[in-house]
């Protein structure tokens, strides 16, 4: 059976599943491995729309594979920095990719799982989802994911989070930003697909450069620079066909080409 699963479909909507639920989606150096090529190929496709992250089983990740962190707690500081550097590297392509994405969690995710879920741009969970940055009860601490985690539920969040390793629910993750949607079990698929039909009516290239905007002026200083960029921003996105398709498709009252 695969690691993860890559589907697919007709409107370019890629889904990446994590397919291991015997050891809860836990993840290893050959499955970052695996995922960094899938995300490298999915970065290639041009004609991509979206990207869900999805799991199987009863836990979205239960984070680092406890047989990989065994090898890592003998391995040499060497090593452990390699390897740290490559979740690293799969966090980034993850976070700079080009295309919205959707992390679509059906159940726990611990340590690193919680920062699979940060990466992604939406992130919407099952009520019976439960969360846990539970590093620290290992002697660890949740370094690599942490600019992401971080970003996404805030310092002070972070702080008791990071600390206390305490267990949380869906409801919670809510409250401090981790996720922007909790709905039934039942309910996960069809809100999903709600926010997927709602990112096919955006401009591709826009959202595109919404990514790279928000990446860009995210937590800056407003100043001339800053005022003059997002300027030459908008002027060059509203001269740009899709720019140009999308104004005229609202004033005709008609949905754009991109539909």
């Amino acid at each position: 059976m695969s690691a993860i699963t890559l589907k697919i479909d007709d409107r370019q909507i890629a889904t990446l599943t994590l397919n291991r639920p015997v050891i809860h989606n836990a993840f290893d150096d050959t499955l970052i491995r695996e995922i960094t090529e899938k995300i490298r190929e999915l970065e290639k496709n041009s004609t991509l729309r979206a990207l869900v992250l999805a799991s199987t089983g009863s836990s979205f990740s239960a984070g680092a594979d406890l047989q990989w962190m065994r090898r890592m707690a003998s391995a040499s500081m060497e090593v452990n920095q390699q390897d740290a550097e490559l979740l690293g590297g799969m966090l980034r392509r993850l976070h700079l990719f080009p295309r919205p994405t959707i992390a679509a969690v059906q159940g726990a995710a611990f340590g690193g799982g919680v920062g699979l879920v940060a990466v992604c741009d939406i992130a919407i969970a099952s009520e019976m989802a439960s969360f846990s940055l539970s590093e620290v009860k290992l002697g660890l601490i949740p370094a690599v994911i942490s600019p992401y985690v971080i970003g996404a539920i805030g310092e002070r969040n972070a702080r008791r989070y990071f600390l206390s390793a305490e267990k949380f629910t869906a409801a919670e993750a809510l409250r401090i930003g981790l996720l922007h949607e909790v709905v039934p079990p039942d309910h996960l698929a069809r809100t999903v697909e709600r926010v997927i039909e709602s990112v096919l009516q955006g401009g591709p290239r826009a959202q595109v450069a919404a990514k790279r905007l928000i990446d860009d002026i995210a937590g800056k200083r407003i100043d001339p620079n800053m005022l003059d960029d997002t300027a030459r921003r908008i002027a060059s996105i509203r001269s740009s066909d899709e720019g140009k398709e999308g104004v005229a498709a609202f004033l005709d009252k008609r949905k754009p080409n991109w539909m």
